[in-house]
């Protein structure tokens, strides 16, 4: 009997790992000396997003330096990041929030599958809310699925994983 083999495909982020990364921004904050005594601060709020403020331009691209060092170091990909305008805050400081991208959109989640089927491998793809499952019968193909996905990554411009691999 030929089983099919299937896996999803997500994007998500470990949030315990981008807490323990705030977390040491917000370390370094107080003891980095170009950055003491500044009023800087960096607040993770829930899964949405990071709040950056700060007094000006270029402590701010020096604290989104150290967050995405950070990040990288713990294994977070910086394309969860979706920067928003630099805006003005209180007592002429300067605040920038980022947006946590989690999960596919419908948009992506079309784009994966249209990616999927341009490659005229024998894998049936489908959405389900917010992964899209892709299963067929043989794993060299998934595998070739999952290897093409990667080097697409870049144009989708998020992180993709691969779970429930079967």
């Amino acid at each position: 009997m030929a089983k099919d083999c299937s896996f999803d495909v997500v994007s998500e982020f470990d949030r315990q790992e981008l807490l323990n990364a705030v977390d040491q921004v917000k370390r370094e904050l107080t003891s980095r000396f170009d950055l003491k005594n500044t009023n800087s601060e960096i607040n993770l709020e829930g899964d949405k997003q990071i709040t950056i403020t700060t007094s000006d331009d270029m402590k701010l691209r020096n604290i989104i330096d150290i967050l995405q060092s950070k990040m990288v170091k713990r294994g977070l990909s910086i394309k969860i990041l979706d920067p928003k305008p630099v805006e003005s805050a209180l007592g002429g400081n300067v605040r920038q929030v980022f947006e946590l991208k989690k999960g596919l959109t419908q948009e992506l989640a079309k784009k994966v599958v249209s990616i999927i089927k341009d490659s005229k491998e024998k894998v049936q793809s489908s959405i389900q809310g917010d992964s899209v499952r892709v299963s067929g019968k043989d794993k060299d193909t998934l595998q070739a699925i999952i290897k093409l996905l990667r080097e697409k990554e870049d144009v989708l411009n998020i992180p993709l994983q691969f779970t429930n691999y079967r």
